[in-house]
């Protein structure tokens, strides 16, 4: 019962992790400061889906699961649980393209948002906020 509960965080905290991939830049829209965490979780998650890996937290999920006399499955977090809420069919190679560049492209236009805010309020040398005179 406790590696099936065990399992069962796993999948949560996976689901928070590929939330936090996609859409984490939003946060950094109201807090620049969460940057320095997604975007090392964005290279992450985007690179796992390009090279076509499977991430760490699903082995883990899956020996839980099999401690708990659950059988494990054998595709990915993202083919296992999410793709069935997406399509009706398994995960083919060029989905997985499509979901990792998406990723890199969504939240390229967010940081591109984020930088744009930033350099407008920047002040500019020469326009009167104490430049040489």
């Amino acid at each position: 019962m406790v590696f099936r509960i065990l399992a069962d965080a796993v999948v949560l905290l996976h689901l928070a992790f590929v939330s936090f991939v996609v859409l984490g830049g939003l946060l950094a829209l109201r807090w620049p400061r969460a940057a320095w965490a997604h975007i090392p979780a964005a290279i992450w998650g985007a690179w796992v889906e390009l090279a076509g890996w499977v991430c760490p937290l699903t082995p883990i999920e899956n020996r839980l699961r099999i401690r708990g006399g659950a059988e494990a499955y054998g595709s990915g977090f993202v083919e296992h649980y999410l793709v069935p809420l997406l399509y009706p069919a398994s995960l083919p190679r060029g989905t997985q393209w499509w979901l990792g560049v998406s990723v890199v492209v969504l939240n390229a236009a967010i940081y591109a948002t984020i930088l744009r805010r930033r350099a407008r309020r920047r002040p500019r040398p020469g326009n009167g906020t104490g430049g040489n005179v």
